[in-house]
């Protein structure tokens, strides 16, 4: 099944627009230092308290940024599968994967049927 023009294009957009918030969140959580993106470590006080705040949010930005920048990568990498004309083939079995997937999960590279097969060796 090729995927039509149109679908992609739709695809495309959501994933470039996806990729923006993304990124706009990197940046409010973090600062560039080179090409690695450093979560901002938060200043509350001198306080034992204080201190303990920090780095609960600390390390709660830190699984944030992971997050995103997982996300991002996924999209980043979508994004090429579509420009090199390999989006919608599963990247185990060479399979089509199915539109309504595609749809709900524009980042899948694996069909459902790979997916459960290698998920539930997990």
């Amino acid at each position: 099944m090729a995927l039509n023009k149109d679908f992609l294009k739709k695809i495309k957009e959501k994933l470039e627009s996806e990729k923006k918030r993304l990124e706009q969140e990197l940046a409010d959580l973090t600062f560039k230092k080179g090409k690695i993106n450093e979560t901002i470590f938060p200043e509350y006080g001198d306080h034992s308290s204080e201190n303990a705040s920090e780095v609960a949010s600390f390390d709660n930005a830190v699984s944030v940024k992971n997050t995103l920048e997982k996300e991002l990568r996924d999209i980043n990498d979508t994004l090429k599968r579509i420009e090199d004309g390999t989006y919608g083939v599963c990247k185990y079995c060479q399979k089509d994967i199915s539109k309504n997937r595609l749809e709900i999960r524009p980042t899948s590279s694996a069909c459902i049927e790979c997916k459960n097969k290698f998920s539930s060796k997990s």
